[in-house]
């Protein structure tokens, strides 16, 4: 295996769940050591290692959180502080061999034993560095310090560990989020930036409230650090169910979490209490579409490309929407494929988009993870019953780097040049939760390579006899949850080539201004605003709660709470819709607007072209 930190910065690592609350799920009560359980149950600990490691977690945690002399000495087993915590390395090791690394889990001596004020930070140093020496010669790859509400006693844990081992320290912080008021005790960013300045390698936050708490403390640290960022966020609170504590979290819950602290810029996820194997696995299928198996680098500028490619045939002979982008105010419609077999009434839908006056339909690939008809064929049927422009869809989820080289040369042999390349829903958001997601590559990597085949490239820069005349374009979210993340891969996206982009729907045009504001200083390309209108109150929960990356504003929400009836809410929705194309009109980086008709109906579409014209 890579080196730990190496690792971490090139692909990210998905961590563990829950150690306690497993054992404790598993039938043993909490009025024993559980670290004894090292010795005296092994096949317990390795039976949960595995669990999670079958899961997809690449680290392993010890079980050793509780693993000093003083807590250890509260049930007379001081004397086996070394054996429990040297077991518990060797047996996170034995399961996870060349698969997982294997972090070493020291808590707080102050939340293990009421005294700990009493003792003198020499004191302090001797017993947290007798604890992670043992870790260290047991196997553990790295030292996971972690729930620490006291920054003083972090430090003296940190330096333990440089003191004795010269493994990879994570640090890891527990926070208290009071919603709109804040971080009660310890602020997050200033904690980071302690941290940083004492030498840990990794910064990070764990347990908390739960998932919101964590989002909300990741966004202050990855603005005070530098270092790569932990989250291991727990499962909410638990609930008193029959004398047991339960926790109510969902893994779908703690899967969208995951994908929005990797959004953040996270590197090492997982969880802490009350996450399980299940949530884990759920974890690692949301994270695979922001943290892709390989990741294409994108600088300012690009390599030399080999002698032999070719110099792109220039925009505006691609194709009618080429010579078209940038030069008027260009409408573009999504049509959903349909489910079944028969697709003609999308393709009436279409004849009526063309004598509308729209300027090319664009076709959603398996849009929410569901199965419906390629992009492909609807997009050859569009063009021969109706004559129009389409934009077809690729998403990096289901194919893997052959399939979608493949794809792309075939699409291109068939004359559909207008490419739309995202990265793609995870197929739990859809109708067949089991399916594998591929994600070999992010959107940007997938707008580098079709910017490869134009140059007469493949995806390894061999030449294929000839070049595609594709007009690349992107997406973007200007309401991403960490807007300055989202401005950074939209750069990358027009450094890889893409040369027009569409964004996910706005519905608050501040917002908006604000996006393009922070891209204004590299944006060249055409930039089509997205207006998506919203049929009901009950349509617009469902976008707000469920569609990663939607957001409705409050006050949105509440003109569409106050219109009674359906027809009215409807009503609301397109005055939303048609506020902010007038506001995105008034930008100068706007050239076009990607209209996305609520579930295929195209009833709303004049009264928005009356607002372009």
């Amino acid at each position: 295996m890579k080196p730990f930190l190496e690792t971490l910065a090139k692909e990210g690592i998905l961590g563990d769940g829950a150690m306690g609350t497993e054992i404790y799920s598993r039938g043993v009560f909490v009025n024993q050591s559980f670290e004894a359980l090292n010795l005296a149950n092994p096949k317990l600990i390795t039976q949960i290692h595995k669990d999670y490691l079958n899961a997809g977690a690449r680290l392993i945690e010890t079980n050793t959180f509780c693993g000093n002399r003083p807590a250890l000495a509260s049930y007379g087993l001081e004397d086996k502080t070394v054996e429990i915590n040297r077991t518990g390395a060797r047996l996170a090791k034995e399961v996870a061999g060349d698969n997982a690394y294997v972090g070493g889990a020291v808590g707080p001596i102050s939340g293990t034993i009421k005294s700990a004020e009493l003792l003198t930070p020499a004191e302090v140093k001797k017993i947290f560095g007798e604890q992670i020496a043992a870790l260290a010669s047991g196997g553990a790859d790295v030292i996971m310090l972690e729930t620490f509400y006291n920054l003083d006693e972090l430090r003296l844990a940190i330096e333990s560990a440089q003191a004795v081992c010269h493994l990879p320290i994570v640090a890891q912080v527990s926070v208290k989020y009071e919603g709109e008021a804040g971080f009660a005790g310890m602020d997050p960013s200033q904690a980071a930036r302690d941290i940083e300045s004492w030498g840990a390698d990794v910064i990070g936050v764990n347990c908390s409230s739960g998932p919101v708490g964590v989002v909300e403390a990741i966004r202050l640290v990855a603005a005070a650090t530098k270092k790569p960022i932990s989250a291991f966020p727990n499962a909410g609170l638990p609930q008193n169910k029959q004398g047991r504590l339960i926790y109510m979290a969902t893994p779908e819950y703690m899967a969208e979490y995951a994908r929005r602290l990797a959004q953040l810029g996270a590197r090492l996820i997982g969880g802490c209490c009350g996450t399980t194997p299940a949530m884990i696995r759920e974890m690692g299928k949301y994270l695979k579409s922001v943290q892709p198996m390989r990741t294409v680098e994108i600088i300012e500028t690009q390599r030399p490309l080999p002698e032999v490619a070719v110099e792109p045939m220039p925009l505006e002979k691609r194709s009618p929407w080429g010579a078209m982008i940038g030069k008027k105010f260009a409408v573009s419609v999504e049509l959903d494929p349909p489910r079944g077999l028969d697709a003609g009434k999308t393709v009436e839908n279409a004849k009526i988009l063309k004598e509308l006056g729209v300027d090319a339909i664009n076709i959603a690939d398996g849009p929410r993870a569901m199965a419906r008809m390629g992009p492909v064929p609807l997009a050859l049927q569009i063009q021969k019953e109706v004559g129009m422009e389409t934009i077809i869809h690729f998403c990096c989820r289901d194919r893997n780097l052959l399939g979608l080289q493949m794809d792309l040369i075939g699409a291109n042999a068939l004359g559909l040049k207008n490419l739309m390349l995202i990265t793609g829903d995870p197929p739990k958001m859809g109708e067949y939760p089991d399916a594998t997601a591929v994600f070999d590559v992010d959107a940007i990597g997938l707008v580098q390579f079709a910017q490869n085949l134009n140059h007469g490239l493949d995806f390894s820069h061999r030449p294929v006899g000839g070049a595609t005349s594709f007009v690349i374009g992107c997406g973007c979210n200007p309401g991403a949850m960490d807007m300055d993340l989202e401005v950074e891969r939209l750069k990358k996206k027009q450094a890889a080539g893409a040369e027009y982009v569409f964004s996910q729907p706005v519905y608050d045009p501040d917002l908006l201004e604000k996006f393009l504001k922070k891209a204004q200083t590299f944006l060249k390309i055409p930039f089509f605003v997205g207006i998506l209108p919203l049929a009901s109150l009950k349509n617009a929960e469902f976008l707000n709660n469920e569609v990663p990356g939607m957001q409705v504003p409050k006050a949105v929400m509440e003109r569409l709470r106050c219109a009674s009836e359906k027809e009215m809410q409807q009503r609301v929705g397109l005055d939303v819709a048609k506020e902010s194309l007038v506001a995105a009109k008034s930008l100068s980086l706007v050239k076009g607007t990607y209209i996305m008709p609520p579930f295929g109906r195209v009833d709303s579409i004049p009264e928005l072209l009356k607002v372009v014209r």
